[in-house]
């Protein structure tokens, strides 16, 4: 029964640091906004890698996502943008929100204020 229940121990995958963003720059642009976010994230290749990042209206509502499609595990921290981004009128402040292939959305966020 041991050897089971440390196998089992043995087999679970380890979580590791969450994807955290570095820098945002928001740019307008014609009247949409693009980020262009810098992410560290420990990406081991396929199995386990920075997926994608998204902004958030301070509510939570998701106004643009930008999907990372491969891992970037000898480029770190790197850099993507997403142009585009339609903020809503009177909004100043948006969260930035990274997320992980294994783990999910880290549960933090980076407040941008847009100027």
């Amino acid at each position: 029964m041991r050897y089971a229940i440390l196998s089992l121990f043995l087999a679970s995958p380890a979580l590791a640091d969450p994807p955290t963003i570095e820098q945002v720059r928001a740019t307008e642009n014609g009247g949409t906004w693009r980020f262009d976010v810098t992410i560290r994230h420990p990406d081991t290749g396929w199995d386990h890698y920075a997926d994608g990042w998204r902004v958030l209206d301070m509510d939570g509502n998701e106004l643009g996502m930008r999907v990372l499609h491969h891992p970037h595990e000898t480029e770190q921290p790197f850099t993507r943008s997403l142009g585009g981004v339609a903020i809503p009128e009177g909004v100043t402040q948006v969260q930035v929100q990274a997320r992980c292939s294994v783990d999910g959305w880290n549960a933090d966020t980076t407040v941008v204020t847009l100027n």
